[in-house]
């Protein structure tokens, strides 16, 4: 048996932001149909340890079966090492023979098609008018919502804040945007919100939100950490990218359950049941939606498949015998 092998440098020339989206967006929807397996992810944490180590499988049935596995080691301090916080790998298998077809690295893949979910969310839930973004994070994932944003409608101003206004101005200097002092003054105005942090508390106080603007929660991805205030969950309408994940793992959801403020049914809906039709999204220019992202395993899936289709076409990568 023989895989390919794709280094950080060939998933991110491969994985264009625009298919990625399209791709989130099919992925989306086929979920919304029932058409793919996905149990919540393993997330062990050692005692003692803030890092830990995650296991995600997906699979889909029928002509084009597969398996993927992602496994992801999570270090929340790696960003102030330079690194992206998130490290592993995804492995694509063959639904057929259950033999690995692809290795490729997972940073990549998770920066881009968490984004790339976050377009496909704005792209539904956003008023039409919508033009000003608000950036709040500077790292790997601030810096691939920004370039997702962008291809999915112009915007008049992008504002950038994070914890370390260093980080901020290098940001908003390498793509454009303005870095400004504080969370307040970028989400003041802003139609779009972006939370892509390391915060376990919230950095979003709701008073701060323009009427009808539009939330993506989505830096926590755990239990124990939220980047929204009780007071934004209680008044916005909520959906998200998976219920079952949403109500098991997401701290922005339950720790404003816990408190009594909200409980299931204030989830309005699961992104693909828009893309599908079965439920209308925004229903106001008013309204105040807000969409929890948490990343879904399937998410890995289509990506790394859109990842090795162009790998293949374009004879990228490292072919190993294993």
């Amino acid at each position: 048996m023989a895989i390919l092998v794709l280094t950080q440098a060939e998933v991110e020339e491969l994985l264009d932001m625009e298919g990625c989206i399209e791709a989130m967006s099919g992925i989306l929807e086929s979920l919304a149909r029932g058409e793919l397996f996905q149990p919540l992810r393993t997330i062990a944490f050692p005692p003692g340890e803030k890092s830990g180590i995650g296991l995600m499988p997906s699979h889909r049935s029928g002509a084009q079966a597969a398996y993927a596995l992602k496994t992801i080691c999570l270090f929340p301090d790696n960003p102030t090492r330079g690194l992206d916080a998130h490290q592993g790998t995804v492995t694509l298998f063959s639904g057929e023979t259950g033999e690995v077809r692809a290795l490729m690295n997972a940073s990549a893949i998770t920066a881009i098609r968490t984004a790339a979910v976050s377009a496909v969310a704005t792209r539904l839930l956003a008023r039409d008018d919508a033009s000003e973004l608000a950036i709040v994070g500077a790292g790997v994932q601030g810096r691939s919502h920004i370039e997702a944003m962008r291809a999915i409608r112009p915007w008049k101003r992008i504002r950038v804040a994070s914890r370390t206004p260093a980080s901020a101005r290098a940001l908003a200097e390498e793509t454009g945007a303005q870095a400004v002092e504080s969370v307040e003054e970028a989400i003041t105005g802003a139609d779009v919100i972006v939370t892509a942090t390391n915060s376990s508390e919230p950095v979003l106080s709701h008073e701060w939100l323009k009427t009808g603007a539009h939330v993506n929660a989505v830096g926590s991805s755990v239990k124990s950490a939220r980047e929204l205030d009780t007071a934004t969950m209680v008044a916005g309408s909520l959906f998200v990218d998976r219920r079952e994940s949403t109500l098991n793992e997401a701290g922005d959801y339950l720790m404003p359950a816990a408190e009594g403020a909200i409980g299931p049914d204030h989830i309005k809906a699961e992104i693909g049941e828009i893309l599908i039709g079965t439920h209308p999204g925004r229903t106001s220019p008013d309204e105040l939606t807000v969409f929890k992202s948490l990343g879904l395993a399937v998410e890995d899936l289509a990506a790394a498949e859109h990842v090795l289709r162009r790998a293949e076409a374009e004879g990228v990568g490292t072919v190993v015998p294993l």
